[in-house]
């Protein structure tokens, strides 16, 4: 967490972007603009769709990305959202991730893994890198050589099969100096029926995630008393926040729901430490779909405008999240 934390003193913003684009966050011309090149080079015509809005995506993400990356520390792509478009989607998800490495970003793959034994050592490639064979030159490679499609900083995982579940993206992350966010209470408003259910040993379920969460990462802090095994906890629970900070003293907190999906500086503000560091806030539509509620919006933009319009909003929201940010982070 070292790195995350570094990067987040250098832009004085605790923030993440959440890249997860879908047709409606792309504007119309920008996709409509990629038809004639992607029909030209694809054989099978069911195939088109796919291919144009994969591109399109990695066209918007880019855009994004130049436009706050001397803003933010930090993206977040969905990988599900790349998924939902078959192989063309995949490529499009590691070209994002690799053009914010790029670009100097820390990158959290949103990719919420959650499996026991041989498939999550296989999962935990996401951090390790693909596979070398028994006697190759990459076999006896020190582990940084290995080829790392993904470009991956840290991924998110589930934590409810238990320590089968994390012990092999642990020993990943660990080998490859990179984290792991493990799902402690979500954003969403059904997390209630499961995270907040009482235990007969006192406390609720969250609460006892929040525990093993903080066992997982002991012995793997770094230089400001974090372990590389964060957790996630909704900006739209923050009324427990301080509790949950005091629980987990060595546990960076990524905290999505701020904006859009209702969570304020106020729910936020109990996620920072004394220093005021140990949590980033996520927010996705309220900085890459800014463009949608602009005032200088126009029907019948082409590309180029479009993505100016894309690229002037986002970063004035990113601006006003870091600027929001900075008062919560000093409380």
């Amino acid at each position: 967490m070292d790195r995350l934390i570094d990067a987040i003193e250098r832009m004085h913003n605790p923030s993440v972007v959440g890249l997860d684009p879908t047709p409606q966050l792309v504007p119309e011309p920008v996709i409509a603009s990629l038809h004639d090149e992607v029909a030209d080079t694809v054989e099978d015509e069911r195939e088109i769709d796919a291919v144009q809005l994969a591109m399109a995506y990695v066209v918007f993400n880019q855009v994004l990305i130049d436009a706050v990356c001397d803003i933010v520390p930090a993206v977040k792509p969905q990988i599900a959202m790349y998924e939902a478009l078959g192989p063309a989607g995949v490529d499009a998800y590691a070209m994002t991730c690799d053009y914010a490495h790029e670009r100097g970003l820390y990158v959290v793959g949103d990719v919420k893994r959650g499996d026991i034994g041989s498939t999550a050592a296989a999962y935990a490639h996401h951090l390790s890198g693909v596979p070398a064979l028994p006697g190759t030159r990459q076999d006896t490679a020190s582990v940084p050589n290995r080829y790392d499609p993904w470009r991956e900083d840290a991924i998110t995982v589930n934590p409810y099969l238990g320590v089968d579940g994390i012990a092999p993206f642990v020993e990943a992350a660990d080998a490859c100096d990179k984290d792991l966010f493990v799902l402690v209470h979500t954003s969403n408003p059904s997390s209630v029926d499961l995270q907040e259910l009482e235990l007969g040993s006192g406390g609720r379920l969250y609460e006892h995630v929040a525990g093993l969460v903080e066992t997982w990462g002991r012995g793997t802090e770094g230089a400001y008393g974090y372990s590389r095994v964060g957790g996630v906890f909704g900006a739209t629970f923050g009324a427990d926040a301080a509790a949950l900070r005091r629980s987990m003293p060595h546990t960076m907190l990524l905290v999505p729901g701020y904006g859009a999906q209702g969570g304020t500086t106020d729910d936020v503000a109990g996620m920072f430490d004394a220093e005021g560091r140990g949590a980033v806030i996520s927010s996705s539509r309220g900085i890459i779909g800014a463009w949608r509620s602009a005032p200088e919006r126009q029907a019948s933009m082409g590309q180029d405008d479009a993505l100016e319009l894309v690229a002037h909003s986002a970063r004035r929201a990113a601006i006003d999240m870091r600027d929001a940010l900075d008062q919560a982070s000093s409380r």
